[in-house]
């Protein structure tokens, strides 16, 4: 009886300081250079600021970027689609309960699209306009499917239905 004393006892401790952690590493994220990995981060505090704009294709096979709103000051990665010289990043699970929960930047993004993309360490101020009814959502959900799903193309159900949000971001 005494060994499963100790052991509910160590297992209580060993949840508390795992809790522990994760709040101190979401917290102390929000004042990082940036996302840490999948996890949000602060406003950038590094990077040059671009002063031309480039072409776009060294992206191409970049699998993820940073990108800063102003508004929040908050960062992430994210994935990136090349289509003719234009960017764009999607945000998916937008209709689901926990992509409701999770996925809180293309809402701010509608409101306040303004942005800093750094990518290399440069940094470009970009405004993210969302993509309702364009030309290029077919061939950027193909790129997205080449890059992302193993070459399967995404169907466009899942842009119809709200699944999956496109943001292009355009100069500011």
């Amino acid at each position: 009886m005494s060994f499963i004393k100790t052991f509910l006892k160590f297992s209580g401790y060993a949840a508390g300081v795992i809790v522990v952690v994760i709040a101190v590493t979401l917290i102390g994220a929000r004042f990082a250079d940036g996302p840490l990995a999948i996890i949000s981060g602060g406003a950038f505090t590094s990077g040059t600021q671009a002063t031309e704009e480039p072409d776009w294709s060294f992206v191409k096979d970049y699998e993820t970027v940073e990108f800063q709103l102003l508004d929040p000051e908050a960062s992430r990665t994210t994935w990136i689609a090349v289509h003719e010289g234009r960017i764009f990043i999607p945000s998916g699970y937008m209709t689901t309960w926990w992509g409701k929960i999770w996925k809180q930047w293309p809402i701010q993004a509608e409101t306040d699209g303004r942005a800093i993309l750094r990518v290399d360490g440069k940094l470009y101020n970009r405004q993210l306009v969302r993509i309702l009814d364009d030309p290029a959502v077919k061939p950027v959900m193909a790129e997205l499917g080449r890059k992302y799903a193993g070459g399967a193309e995404f169907p466009r159900e899942v842009f119809d239905s709200g699944y999956l949000w496109i943001f292009e971001l355009v100069p500011r």
